[in-house]
């Protein structure tokens, strides 16, 4: 039972990789790269769900974690689990990780000698989503991006071989602004899991409260204030962008549509006169095909 209950958890959580904002792991890259990116990817995925309490029903993953089945909504003992595996991963001593995903991810750890800094990261950010559901100031925001999103870029340059100093900070202000990005977008979905991760400083500065947030749609202060926000997110995706100038081929078209999928999203936020609150604004495909093209002119 356990193992069929593996391939299930496993494909219900690779299988959301097409329905992503942002490509995980594109056709046109090299085969290696697309596996590695996809292990990765379905670590990110199980400890989002996990920590969202999205995991598929039943207690699957709960029981392949080493938990018992009635566990499968106590997202700490679930978070504290994962990272017990993710420790198997890393290393040498029997026995090996349980989880299928985890089991996934032990060849692109060895094979591209990744550290487990990243992958702690993003277990730390989604422990924090159970403590912590509002953010005083926008350095408060950008620690926990740095928890949340700088750690995906980071094993993107590790899978693929490119990491450097300098590719890491232009990766993180790229990471951080992607995170912002969401995060506008997903204000009334946030705000319905109790979250809001709009600065209080700014909420307060434009003279918008969580009841504002909750309306149908947004007023002039809640769109000044989104308007505000997306600046922000603009600013450091330019910050970032000088990344995709630094490598060649293929790595370069994927790091573009990153690049582009934020401007493309932030051009759809503007479209909708930044009123995110009847639902995320969402680009088209034509739009992001635009961006990917105008990024790759500006870095080519």
């Amino acid at each position: 039972m356990a193992t069929g209950d593996g391939r299930d958890q496993t494909r219900t959580v690779l299988d959301q990789a097409a329905h992503e904002n942002f490509p995980v792991a594109p056709f046109f890259l090299p085969r290696a790269w697309r596996a590695d990116l996809m292990a990765a990817y379905g670590f990110a995925r199980l400890v989002d769900d996990i920590g969202d309490g999205d995991l598929a029903p039943g207690g699957g993953d709960a029981v392949l974690l080493g938990l018992d089945r009635a566990q499968y909504d106590d997202r700490p003992a679930l978070l504290d689990a994962l990272e017990a595996d993710l420790r198997r991963v890393f290393s040498d001593r029997a026995p090996g990780p349980k989880h299928p995903l985890m089991r996934r991810l032990g060849p692109t750890v060895r094979r591209c000698e990744l550290t487990p800094e990243p992958f702690l990261g993003l277990i730390e950010a989604n422990r924090q989503d159970q403590r912590i559901s509002r953010y005083a100031t926008y350095d408060d925001l950008a620690a926990y991006c740095e928890l949340s999103a700088n750690p995906v870029g980071r094993l993107v340059l590790g899978i693929t071989g490119t990491s450097s100093p300098e590719r890491i900070r232009r990766s993180d202000a790229v990471c951080t602004a992607l995170q912002i990005v969401e995060h506008i977008q997903d204000v009334a979905e946030d705000l319905g899991r109790d979250r809001v991760y709009l600065p209080a400083e700014d909420l307060k500065r434009f003279g918008v409260t969580e009841a504002d947030l909750a309306a149908p749609s947004g007023g002039a202060s809640v769109r000044a204030l989104i308007a505000f926000e997306a600046e922000r997110a603009r600013e450091l995706l330019n910050e970032g962008t000088p990344l995709v100038g630094s490598v060649h081929g293929r790595l370069k078209l994927l790091l573009a549509g990153f690049v582009a999928g934020g401007r493309a999203a932030l051009q759809a936020v503007a479209a909708a006169e930044h009123d995110v609150l009847p639902g995320p604004p969402k680009p088209t495909k034509l739009s992001l095909l635009r961006e990917v093209a105008a990024t790759l002119r500006r870095e080519g």
